[in-house]
């Protein structure tokens, strides 16, 4: 593989999270030419202009989730997920209007009705990877930590901090490539996957990098009693007991990179974008003028109401 620093980046961003970070923190008062709530496109505009201006990333991709009952987990296990509320037809149009924001500013969009945006940045990431690119994961999401190779980083926007594969290891207590089996352990509430019972965090990453491995684990758990853990002899049982449900835990915390990428020609690469819905966009939205001139300076389209 090149050198990190002459390699190509990739930029892969986890759109979902952004639009909903807007959602619950941009105040209500903005609105489009229909009077229906703008504020979560308003933030997540920001957000993509301020991203944008400060890497000017010649390859990058923007990822949505549209697998909300239909990913493949949900055939798996009918619970995944089924802590969240549907989202309000309010939000669903501004996650459209999102998607229509990326497309006129030239940037490629992933989704898909079977997979879910981390397995749209997993399978992005391994096929330009093995083209020789670095890539940058746009994403607070702990989940996405175990796609990170030697060359590349995550990036939690909102607060600045970046860290690469070492980082996972000062972040979680387990290697990155280790993050599903570690998850299938302890569990993930934001997606309703349960785990282990009475396995927390903490004592997940200790029996990861003890046995290396879930697999290893399960097929050593006669070793555990022996261990300098708390409980250890009850743990010991809750993984016989529960073995059939780590391994499920397992594949719904493992990220897919097989999931089909429907690009054109230029794949990854920045286009020209679309003057024509950029602009329609900044009137139904109501963008004012200085949101109408950061998308004309990045976009390079020419937009009436722009200073």
């Amino acid at each position: 593989m090149p050198e990190a620093s002459a390699a190509p980046t990739l930029y892969l961003v986890d759109a979902s999270l952004y639009v909903f970070r807007a959602w619950h923190s941009m105040p209500d008062e903005f609105q489009d030419a229909e009077g229906w709530p703008t504020n979560a496109v308003h933030g997540f505009a920001r957000f993509l202009l301020e991203l944008l201006e400060k890497e000017r990333p010649a390859h990058i991709a923007v990822a949505f989730d549209e697998a909300l009952d239909s990913c493949f987990r949900h055939r798996l296990y009918p619970a995944y997920k089924a802590n969240r509320e549907p989202a309000p037809e309010a939000l669903r149009r501004q996650f459209a209007h999102c998607k229509a924001l990326c497309a006129a500013l030239g940037l490629p969009v992933l989704a898909h009705h079977e997979y879910e945006a981390d397995d749209l940045i997993g399978s992005a990431l391994h096929t330009m990877r093995v083209q020789g690119y670095r890539n940058v994961i746009v994403s607070a999401d702990k989940d996405l930590s175990q796609l990170l190779g030697d060359a590349d980083e995550q990036w939690d926007f909102a607060r600045g901090q970046r860290w690469g594969r070492a980082g996972v290891k000062a972040r979680h207590g387990v290697e990155a490539w280790q993050m599903a089996d570690y998850l299938a352990l302890c569990g993930d509430a934001v997606d309703n996957i349960p785990g282990i019972s009475g396995i927390g965090c903490k004592t997940a990453a200790v029996l990861i990098s003890h046995f290396g491995s879930l697999d290893a684990l399960l097929a050593r758990v006669d070793e555990v009693p022996f261990l300098r853990l708390r409980g250890a002899a009850g743990i010991a049982l809750r993984l016989r007991e529960q073995r059939e449900h780590a391994l499920l835990w397992r594949q719904l915390t493992t990220i897919a990179l097989d999931a089909p990428l429907d690009l054109d020609e230029t794949g990854f690469s920045r286009n020209g974008g679309d003057g024509a819905l950029l602009a329609a966009l900044a009137d139904a939205l109501r963008f004012g003028p200085m949101t109408r001139r950061r998308l004309h300076e990045a976009s390079g389209i020419e937009l009436a109401g722009a200073v």
